[in-house]
């Protein structure tokens, strides 16, 4: 059986990353080695992994098509894109995405999970225990006590690797959603 990936925020080729996100690389060269290696040894060819926004810095000249293309062949598992703010057509039109949209809401067994780029305060079925995993804030995001389930699962986050769904299901196994609204849980 294959496993279901999420990650967030690999930010290829966006050459200040390192010093914004206070990476431990020394060059963009170092920090894409460390990201594929980390990603192909925990992604299967046959896995599932949705990338959840920011995948790489690009301009949309056709040489950057061609570079990020190269990336994407270097990758394992069968990839999915939540587009983020930095995503530009050079990343989400490649063909090696198996689908690239701004949200994307899924269910793995029993679990909803929603799926954004950004964090959200509330998303849907959250009253029914639905999940909200994002990206975007590299980790820097204080959420709240009553957050939820949800949780940024960007490389800043999880030592530069994807994160699988049963070590989301640990991470959020004690978040209860909290009733913002008139809804029941039952309903």
């Amino acid at each position: 059986m294959s496993d279901i990936w999420f990650t967030a925020d690999t930010h290829f080729f966006h050459k200040n990353i390192c010093e914004y996100s206070g990476r431990p690389f020394n060059s963009l060269d170092e920090m894409h080695e460390a990201l594929f290696y980390d990603w192909n040894l925990c992604v299967k060819p046959g896995d599932l992994i949705y990338h959840l926004g920011d995948f790489a810095m690009t301009q949309n000249k056709k040489e950057d098509a061609e570079k990020v293309d190269q990336l994407l062949k270097r990758l394992h598992g069968n990839k999915q894109l939540i587009i983020g703010n930095h995503d530009r057509e050079a990343v989400y039109k490649n063909a090696r995405w198996s689908y690239a949209n701004h949200y994307k809401s899924i269910k793995v067994g029993n679990q909803k999970i929603v799926l954004s780029h950004y964090c959200h305060r509330v998303w849907h079925h959250m009253h029914k225990g639905a999940w909200h995993l994002f990206g975007h804030s590299h980790g820097n995001l204080i959420l709240p006590e009553d957050a939820g389930p949800c949780m940024d699962v960007g490389v800043d986050c999880h030592n530069f690797r994807p994160i699988n769904f049963e070590e989301v299901k640990l991470l959020l196994k004690d978040k209860v959603s909290p009733n913002l609204d008139h809804h029941r849980r039952d309903e």
